[in-house]
């Protein structure tokens, strides 16, 4: 059936100054419709363009239309946007992605007409908002009238994506591609960052993501994953080779099983094919899809955001640089919520550690000035960069300091340290900063199965504190004896920071620990010593009761052993107890050979390093 479409706008019978029209935005802003207007606008003076973010040449923010048009963003993007925030010209809304629609709704930002993109009608008279549904299906519900560019690049999208020709007052046909983003090439630091949060997926999670370096990198480090969803506010191109991949399934999604969820799209033609008539991929609007209480029906949901900076007590600044507004809240707080409600659900901050080539710390003492607050320090539970992890989850001000001091770049760790010690966010015992063992490579953590469950390797640092503390209470008597030689009643907080402040470049310090959510255990710790007089190493290592036997000890050595290796250390050397058989067992396993002392109460072990393959 051919449904007869709306007449061509006359713009002087629909809208009047001083008016307020949304305009459909990302990758879907229709262009031809805004120039249609613009041709027309005598007369027209101080319209009012609500957006989110836009992409393309965003005319109507240049300076020459000052007087004709008047934009208010929800999201800031582009220079010729962000410079006319900049210079008073434009307006910044800052409002979390799901209660956008709100706004129109209860009359905080009522709308006289809806300018969107669409696709022709098919034959039932329906078209489709395609890559687009974000706010815009709600603006279209809400808004008096509504205009329509109806575009044939539009692709038809599934879900709840159509409006009827029926609810179109007007419209124009011009057919125009959508605004494509390539993806950018994905640098080393990028790499890394993507690899460290890809440690914190499991199989059968699903998952949130953006725009840019990390979430590619992120999603490539998942291809091997299995069982995974999506449940995200926007689809990239790195979305691709992930379903490709066979890793998303969506099986094991709770909220709308077996579906790909998702608000809109921005990418390239290549993205726009794969959600055009792909009954897999379903589009609401952001009101259903950024709802926290829908984001929280997912079990394991995995929301991955990024920040502009994150200072040491865990608030993440992601919308402004200092005083200039930058971007906009968008979803990150609507899906921080979602996935910290959600069972087993993770929210994580992941950032470079530097900006403006190395010279600016992203990980900050205080927040700079000017800049505000888009997720508060309650919120997180992860900040991610190219050096580690940080978990925050219900950690204290010192050990999120701590915490976030290990994952900054080296060279600002020392004075991150001294800036916190001022306010005594860390006690006074605490000199030395957290720093990494160079020889375990960019990567400084490792996944380990340990008879079929999940630990991690990794260095011993300052944030373990009370980890290390508790590590240690959880000994028994005979545990105790045999590592130390006699029975310590007592682990202080003081000596615990000194066990786990260590110079990684001289010494070196190693834990196996598991990880249930932001919950840390050490199971087993490592460590040698460095004794610079006669280029040798002392090593030792003590393991939970509960993990005797699994070969964790053996891990630990192994890898002591290959770090003191490329030290170009000689020797390394330990001393047990005589009755210590397991330890003596482990230890002559790794080709140590026992030295004559004539205490038989203790053993001394010896390994040429020199010999080492």
């Amino acid at each position: 059936m051919i449904h007869k479409l709306p007449p061509e706008p006359d713009w002087h019978k629909l809208i009047k100054s001083g008016c307020r029209a949304f305009l459909g935005g990302n990758a879907s802003v229709p262009y031809a419709l805004v120039q249609h207007l613009i041709d027309n606008s005598q007369g027209f003076s101080d319209i009012e363009l609500v957006h989110m973010l836009a992409l393309g040449d965003t005319r109507w923010a240049q300076e020459q239309y000052k007087s004709l048009f008047k934009a208010n963003t929800f999201f800031i993007g582009g220079d010729v946007i962000r410079n006319a925030v900049d210079e008073g010209r434009a307006d910044y809304t800052p409002v979390f992605l799901s209660e956008i629609s709100s706004l129109f709704r209860d009359g905080t930002l009522p709308l006289d007409v809806a300018l969107v993109n669409v696709s022709p009608p098919d034959e039932f008279g329906y078209c489709s908002l395609g890559a687009a549904v974000d706010i815009s299906m709600s603006a279209v519900r809400q808004s008096s009238l509504v205009v329509a560019q109806i575009n044939d690049c539009v692709p038809r999208t599934s879900g709840h994506s159509y409006i009827h020709i029926s609810e179109i007052d007007a419209c124009i046909e011009a057919s125009e591609p959508l605004i494509e983003v390539a993806p950018e090439p994905i640098d080393s630091v990028a790499e890394r960052i993507g690899q460290y949060v890809a440690m914190l997926v499991d199989d059968g999670a699903t998952l949130q993501f953006g725009i840019g370096k990390i979430p590619s990198a992120t999603l490539k480090y998942l291809c091997n994953h299995r069982e995974l969803g999506i449940h995200s506010e926007m689809l990239t191109d790195s979305v691709i080779e992930l379903i490709s991949s066979g890793a998303v399934t969506n099986r094991k999604k709770n909220f709308h099983p077996g579906k790909v969820v998702t608000s809109f799209a921005i990418g390239t033609q290549k993205l726009y094919d794969l959600i055009d008539k792909n009954p897999h991929i379903e589009f609401y609007p952001n009101s259903y899809v950024n709802k926290p209480t829908n984001i929280a029906k997912n079990d394991n949901m995995i929301a991955i955001n990024s920040a502009l900076e994150v200072d040491l007590t865990g608030q993440v600044v992601a919308d402004s640089i200092g005083y200039d507004f930058y971007s906009g809240i968008g979803g990150q707080v609507d899906f921080v919520t979602g996935a910290s409600i959600s069972k087993g659900g993770k929210p994580i901050i992941a950032l470079p550690s530097t900006a403006k080539g190395e010279s600016i710390s992203r990980i900050t003492p205080r927040i700079t000035e000017g800049a505000g607050v888009v997720t508060s320090r309650g919120n997180v539970h992860y900040v991610v960069t190219e050096y580690g992890i940080a978990s925050l989850k219900g950690k204290s001000i010192r050990e999120r300091a701590l915490e976030l001091i290990r994952v900054a770049h080296p060279k600002f760790r020392a004075q991150l340290l001294d800036e916190v010690r001022q306010h005594y966010w860390v006690p006074h015992y605490q000199e030395k900063h957290p720093t990494d063992i160079p020889e375990l490579g960019a990567i400084q953590l490792q996944k380990l199965d340990v008879k079929g469950e999940t630990y991690y390797m990794r260095p011993l640092n300052p944030a373990d504190e009370r980890r290390l503390q508790e590590f240690f209470y959880s000994h028994t008597k005979e545990t105790l004896r045999l590592r130390y030689n006699y029975d310590p009643k007592q682990m202080s907080r003081e000596k615990s920071c000194n066990l786990v402040s260590i110079d990684q470049s001289t010494d070196a310090a190693l834990c196996i620990v598991r990880q249930e959510g932001s919950r840390i255990t050490i199971h087993a710790v490592g460590r040698f010593y460095f004794y610079e007089q006669n280029n040798t190493c002392e090593a030792a290592f003590v393991t939970r009761e509960t993990q005797q036997g699994k070969g964790m000890a053996s891990r630990l050595l192994n890898e002591l052993i290959n770090i003191a290796s490329k030290r170009g250390i000689s020797k390394m050397s330990a001393y047990v107890r005589g009755d210590n058989k397991p330890m003596i067992t482990i230890f002559e396993q790794a080709k140590f050979k026992r030295v004559f002392t004539g205490d038989p109460s203790e053993v001394e072990l010896i390994r040429n390093l020199e010999d080492s393959e």
